[in-house]
């Protein structure tokens, strides 16, 4: 069955291309998919398909059929996985760089997702349905460290809560562009994801959250910084928006900052992960060492 959307068009979209329009309306899709949408006849003007190039006239009627996604499976796959700690409710794994966490466009397997399966024997939290079974949050593709995982329903709900409250641990650290003129700070900026390019997040005070990140220098070489972030909430992206919000982007990082030679994306890693177990009630804190990556871009600097 399709979604259907229909709208009139007003003075402040005239001039405008029509998928610059149609992502205004339907943020959650990305501009290459309603260009996509455009040219498959999906958009029709006033009765009519258009080109993608269309601009918008004052009074256009405008119905767009948004075709149902095409679900998503995931599997099995026997894909070695560093697990720190197990028990029957809940596992910390330590996820390298490079890695998907869980099926999407683009990566329908590989991911974490498949070799939790795997491991697991299915035996994981339905909560976040069956592309991300077990997963309470997430890290970036190419941000390494420590991750959470569910195994049960009641697990899940327990550290979501968690997470909702700001009372779970979550330090990183990163290799920063930049001196910080202050050793310690705090960013309280919220964020929202970004009208010129849907793909990104940004500072932002319209359809935001709140997103408080909290900082420490570590060290310092050059003209870069190695840092310790505390998050406080949990937004996509968090620590990479708010550094370069700063003028400090996480070094390697080529969506918010630039590409680095020799790095294969950021230099961010999920350090240390802190809970209060769901079912023993324990606080449980888990650290990891930095990753040969890390280590290698750092006795680099560190030499100059």
């Amino acid at each position: 069955m399709l979604d259907r959307l229909e709208f009139t068009a007003g003075t402040e979209n005239i001039g405008e291309r029509i998928d610059k329009t149609l992502s205004e309306l339907l943020t959650e899709m990305s501009r290459s998919a309603l260009q996509k949408l455009v040219s498959e006849g999906c958009v029709l003007v006033n009765g009519k398909s258009v080109s993608k190039n269309y601009k918008m006239k004052n009074g256009d009627i405008v119905i767009v059929d948004i075709p149902e996604p095409e679900e998503l499976k995931a599997e099995p796959q026997d894909i070695p996985i560093d697990i720190v700690y197990e028990d029957d409710s809940l596992l910390v794994v330590n996820k390298p760089q490079g890695m998907v966490v869980h099926p999407a466009a683009g990566n329908p397997d590989g991911t974490l997702v498949n070799a939790l399966m795997y491991h697991c024997k299915g035996r994981l939290s339905s909560i976040n349905g069956v592309i991300r079974p077990g997963i309470v949050h997430r890290i970036d593709k190419f941000t390494s460290g420590l991750l959470m995982v569910a195994k049960t329903d009641k697990a899940h709900n327990f550290l979501a809560e968690q997470i909702k409250n700001h009372s779970f641990t979550r330090e990183y650290n990163a290799i920063c562009v930049g001196r910080f003129k202050d050793l310690t700070g705090t960013v309280n900026e919220p964020i929202g994801r970004s009208k010129f390019d849907r793909k990104k997040m940004c500072v932002t005070y319209q359809n935001c959250k709140e997103a408080v990140t909290h900082y420490e220098v570590l060290e310092e070489f050059g003209q870069y910084s190695l840092v310790r972030f505390r998050l406080e909430t949990g937004r996509t992206h968090q620590i990479r928006v708010h550094s370069a919000f700063i003028g400090h982007p996480v070094l390697g990082d080529d969506v918010y900052g630039k590409a680095y030679k020799g790095l294969d994306g950021q230099c961010l890693h999920a350090k240390k992960l802190g809970f209060v177990h769901p079912e023993s009630g324990e606080y449980m804190e888990f650290d990891s060492e930095l990753p040969e990556y890390f280590v290698k871009v750092l006795e680099k600097l560190r030499k100059g």
